[in-house]
């Protein structure tokens, strides 16, 4: 069967991704001088402020302004030419403890585990398509948008600014992805440089060396398809913190369980067990049990047990699917306190998850860039089949 599936991607400046980044950092920030934080943030921006509220338990004191205006400007928000500056914009922040209804069925003591953060469902999810294990739209779709920002920052496009979406559509035969069907990029601009110049540097510079042998000359491309992106950023859109879930996950190739990952400290299962079903669905495909494989963790608010693990492998397991989540639950942590501990999560680490997905992120340096990209468990399965 011959089909074509799409997924998207926004850059480090689109006003949702700004959000995220801030609420990410603030949480990063808080980690750094107390790693028992508790922190939920969400951010709102638009022209010329930006809001932060949420909910905050922790021993540490941070400059909240500076750390804000520190996120907007190292996105690219730090002159007026774009609309919008972290120099000058204002921050308003409204932030309370976190309430002790929920804080009580998180902390563990002697007696007692740590609970999830709240009730829920997340997924994790891998496919050997790709050496990422994403889905071939969702990754190329990151890599356009880092590749614009990494011509926007050196100057070899000195026109770009800050503001960006990418989107890309694979054909498959027989479940493989074959060839990429069409690209749209979408980036704001100054206003002193025509169409013609920027489709041809996007499709020469971007697009070209990233999609390398994946397109050909049938494959369609939509640069800027309005025809002008002047305005951008928050003064063309309202962003808000985690209205691109999607992005952050798996380009719409799997299932989300409906709760975004920016802002929130690990004992959040949202983000935490996320994070876990991927580092477990990861392993079992680069196993070899199955192809691909989703996995569902459901959680009740304080308890620390998952009140259900599901694993779907679309038909590709090489072992049934029962003996794979009995693998799963045998080797790969599922409670809140154990998935912190096996992953390290209580580190200033999630700045960096804002921005171009929170998977498929495996080398930087020769090194592993988030512990649950590690293929640590694969040798063990392999055993056990």
């Amino acid at each position: 069967m011959n089909y074509l599936f799409t997924s998207e991607s926004v850059g480090e400046g689109h006003p949702d991704k700004l959000c995220d980044q801030v609420s990410d950092a603030l949480l990063d920030a808080y980690l750094e001088k107390d790693s028992e934080s508790r922190v939920a943030i969400e951010t709102l921006v638009k022209t010329g402020f930006i809001v932060v509220a949420g909910e905050v338990t922790s021993k540490a004191n941070i400059e909240i302004q500076d750390i804000v205006r520190k996120a907007v400007k190292d996105a690219g928000y730090d002159n007026p030419s774009s609309g919008f500056d972290g120099n000058t914009c204002g921050v308003l922040v409204s932030i309370l403890k976190q309430s002790p209804d929920i804080s009580m069925g998180v902390d563990s003591n002697s007696e007692k585990e740590q609970g999830a953060g709240d009730q829920g469902l997340m997924f994790g999810y891998a496919t050997n398509e790709t050496q990422e294990y994403i889905p071939l739209s969702i990754m190329l779709s990151h890599k356009l948008l880092k590749k614009i920002s990494e011509l926007r920052r050196s100057g070899e496009i000195s026109y770009l600014m800050p503001d960006g979406k990418s989107q890309v559509t694979v054909e498959y035969e027989n479940g493989n992805p074959k060839r990429v069907h069409t690209i749209v990029v979408s980036n704001q601009h100054s206003a002193d440089v025509s169409q013609e110049q920027i489709k041809g540097d996007i499709i020469e510079k971007v697009i070209k060396p990233v999609c390398g042998n994946w397109i050909d000359e049938k494959t369609v491309y939509h640069v800027n398809p309005t025809g002008k992106f002047v305005i951008g950023g928050p003064v063309g859109d309202t962003g808000v913190t985690g209205r691109k879930i999607i992005v952050d996950s798996y380009g719409g190739m799997a299932r989300h369980g409906g709760g975004c990952f920016s802002g929130k400290d690990p004992s959040k299962v949202d983000r935490s067990a996320a994070y876990a079903a991927r580092y477990a669905a990861k392993n079992i495909v680069a196993a070899g049990l199955a192809d691909k494989c989703e996995i569902q963790i459901a959680y009740a608010i304080g308890v620390a047990e998952p009140v259900s693990v599901y694993v779907d492998c679309f038909g590709t397991n090489k072992i049934s699917e029962e003996k794979i989540s009995e693998l799963v639950r045998k080797y790969f942590p599922l409670k809140p306190g154990d998935i912190i501990k096996q992953l390290d999560l209580k580190k200033p680490i999630y700045h960096k998850t804002a921005t171009y997905g929170h998977f498929g992120r495996i080398v930087e340096n020769n090194s592993i860039y988030f512990s649950w990209e590690k293929l640590d468990k694969v040798d063990i399965l392999k055993r056990e089949i």
